[in-house]
């Protein structure tokens, strides 16, 4: 089940990913078909996750009956807009405001935290504790956006990540329910501005630019994706492999990670959780290598797919 959100004539809508890659639209089919009439959990991503399981049952429903009609009663379905071409549909981010803050991983894979050692000259150093940072709503883009590469960096790197999104309120939660807590998965691009985060001193800046939060194309949920911890991502410069890891190789896997972050915070339904990159990242090459307006960026995760952005001048 992949969970989109998209705009067609100018209005926000809730989707799911249907046959040829067409939008199955949420609320269309659930008023026209299923006799559901408005929900209001079908109106946003958001509202979607905290409705919890009836909203699923909708979506599953919703699914079943488009895959169920024939190529003509398909064509019906597009002619009244409950089923959307790739053409007519703008995917964005799936979760295009976020509430929050997303939280991040930082040096959570140990080629990573080797390569930028070397890079820097420094003593390898392994984390005892999952290291958090955040990006602000502000810096969150979709499917196809324009990463701005600002005034302020001539070092825009990428990273390619896993992210988590959290389905159901939670304090304290031990590693053995963390994924009770999970709602689904979704492709992360870590985009930084190198010297803001040398000379800041920390992370925050350097990775919170409008723009440095590439998320999507959509949320799988986490039925589609039963072992997260084995899964493969890729990073593409251009069309070049730059990075090419697997979640199996985090040091803290995401069971640690939720128990470590929900440890007398609490988490909420849409909250976002990227869960750190693998080795290829550019200021750590030698030469060191760095992002330019035109050029092309892929973020791909096994069992999610592919998240494309385009770098663009300030």
């Amino acid at each position: 089940m992949r969970l989109v959100t998209f705009t067609r004539k100018n209005q926000q809508r809730l989707g799911l990913m249907g046959p040829q890659e067409q939008v199955i639209d949420l609320a269309e089919v659930n008023r026209r078909y299923l006799k559901g009439g408005n929900a209001p959990f079908l109106a946003s991503m958001q509202a979607f996750i905290e409705a919890g399981g009836k909203a699923l049952q909708v979506a599953r429903k919703a699914e079943k009956y488009v895959a169920g009609k024939n190529p003509d009663e398909q064509r019906k379905l597009v002619a009244v807009g409950a089923l959307v071409k790739p053409s007519q549909a703008k995917i964005i981010s799936p979760i295009p405001t976020p509430r929050k803050n997303c939280v991040m991983l930082g040096i959570n894979y140990r080629e990573h935290v080797d390569e930028g050692a070397r890079a820097r000259q420094l003593e390898i150093k392994y984390p005892d504790y999952p290291v958090f940072f955040t990006k602000p709503a502000t810096s969150v883009i979709g499917q196809f956006g324009k990463v701005i590469k600002h005034k302020v960096t001539d070092k825009l790197d990428w990273e390619v990540e896993l992210a988590v999104i959290i389905g159901k309120k939670g304090r304290d939660i031990p590693k053995a329910k963390a994924y009770d807590y999970v709602f689904g998965y979704t492709v992360c691009l870590d985009m930084t501005a190198r010297e803001l985060q040398r000379i800041h001193g920390q992370w925050f800046k350097g990775k919170s630019l409008d723009t440095l939060c590439p998320l999507g194309p959509w949320i799988v949920h986490k039925s589609a994706m039963p072992d997260p911890q084995q899964v493969r991502l890729i990073c593409r410069v251009n069309g070049q492999v730059m990075q090419d890891g697997n979640t199996r190789d985090m040091i803290f896997d995401i069971p640690t990670i939720i128990e470590s972050l929900s440890g007398g915070m609490t988490l909420e339904p849409g909250d976002i959780i990227s869960t750190g990159t693998p080795s290829g990242v550019g200021f750590a090459r030698t030469p060191p290598v760095f992002l330019n307006p035109g050029d092309k960026v892929e973020g791909e995760v096994e069992g999610i797919g592919t998240l494309q952005v385009d770098i663009a001048a300030p």
